[in-house]
């Protein structure tokens, strides 16, 4: 379906006319179009993305996952009241789905109500139909760290690492808060542990360049721009390096 709607939105719009075919029920019809505003969204087409889940919203009003996405697009668009409302509505709907949930609880935190969005995090970490607790632990960490809360936010990412040792974004965002507090050589070994067993990304090659440049190894730290520049010359951290920028 996903392959299905992707290749519906590189065509004319005429196509997005014609996807839902005639005799679908309406949550079959919403879950096409829900798939249609993802993929608008996707492509940068929000006035269209928005078109899309709210015909959603029509056909399957009482669906949490197109509550859920239409909350996330009218995020997007900055449409804050329509945003909460389906959000909420979501969470409601889904109130036994960790995922619904989790997608809740990351827009209480990028909404300064951080007190919350954690307390529904580690509900869904301690939900046992929730697959990946860990993930749900990171982004309590996020979350905390956000409102300035370092030591919790250590204590959720280092909880996350003790369900999934390797889990790059539990050892990135803990070798960010290590660096800002000025554990450097501790940020370093979370790099180092980070490009053992996931692939390179130009957020921990910058913080590993930074981290060799604070410890004095200019090799080291000179290895890791060159990576930066020749893997992702287009990213921000290889701008800011080029800018001279080094925060």
């Amino acid at each position: 379906m996903r392959y299905l709607a992707a290749a519906c939105v590189l065509a004319l719009s005429a196509c997005v006319q014609n996807t839902v075919a005639p005799g679908k029920s309406p949550e079959a019809a919403a879950s096409v179009n829900t798939q249609l505003a993802i993929e608008y969204m996707r492509l940068g087409k929000l006035g269209t993305s928005r078109e899309m889940i709210e015909r959603a919203l029509k056909q399957d009003p009482r669906s949490a996952s197109v509550q859920a996405t239409a909350g996330l697009i009218y995020e997007r668009l900055g449409e804050s009241a329509k945003a909460e409302h389906s959000y909420a509505t979501a969470a409601r709907l889904g109130r036994d789905d960790p995922n619904i949930q989790n997608t809740y609880a990351g827009f209480l935190c990028r909404t300064g109500r951080a007190v919350e969005g954690e307390k529904l995090f580690v509900e869904v970490a301690r939900n046992p139909t929730y697959l990946t607790p860990e993930v749900a632990l990171v982004n309590a960490g996020v979350c905390v760290r956000g409102a300035g809360d370092n030591i919790n936010s250590e204590r959720y990412f280092r909880q996350a690492l003790a369900i999934h040792p390797n889990l790059a974004e539990a050892l990135l965002q803990l070798g960010n808060l290590e660096f800002d507090r000025g554990d450097a050589d501790q940020a370093r070994e979370e790099v180092q542990r980070y490009l053992a067993v996931n692939p390179a990304t130009p957020e921990v090659l910058w913080l590993g360049m930074r981290a060799e440049r604070k410890l004095g190894d200019a090799t080291a730290a000179a290895s890791y721009a060159r990576r930066l520049q020749t893997e992702f010359p287009t990213s921000e951290q290889a701008q800011m390096m080029r800018a001279g920028i080094d925060r």
